[in-house]
């Protein structure tokens, strides 16, 4: 297997990331649909990266920083690369991204009981801290 090269997203890797998160995140509701997501995001900054192996995306990761503290967005791996490093490789490269911008805690949303990505992101040396999540749908979807 080839190194894993991750980078910052450019505009033309728009539909072979578009379609590694529709793969990935097949059942995703309308405002997170990938290309609707995709859009917006760049609309307010460019903080999206990519995993590349022999030249395919195998991975990808929205991440966002507020000035405060950073969000991780819509990471995925495809299913052929999960537990090679791909994953591993792109968080890292995200988080020394967010931390060069001044980034000092980086926060994301796992749903409940998805023990593998738990798992996951604490080998990454994320904890679970004592929060409530909360939502409310400015539009419908």
């Amino acid at each position: 297997m080839s190194d894993v090269h991750c980078r910052r997203y450019i505009d033309a890797d728009r539909d072979e990331l578009v379609a590694l998160w529709v793969r990935v995140f097949p059942h995703a509701s309308p405002h997170n649909a990938p290309l609707k997501m995709l859009t917006e995001k760049l609309k307010v900054d460019d903080l999206v990266f990519v995993a590349t192996l022999d030249g395919d995306i195998v991975g990808a990761c929205m991440a966002g920083y507020d000035g405060h503290r950073g969000w991780l967005y819509a990471v995925a791996v495809a299913p052929e690369q999960r537990r090679t490093g791909v994953g591993r490789a792109l968080l890292r490269y995200t988080l020394s991204a967010l931390a060069r911008l001044g980034c000092g805690k980086v926060n994301l949303q796992i749903r409940a009981g998805n023990s593998e990505v738990i798992a996951f992101y604490r080998s990454l040396g994320f904890v679970i801290e004592a929060r409530v999540s909360m939502a409310c749908r400015l539009t419908e979807g």
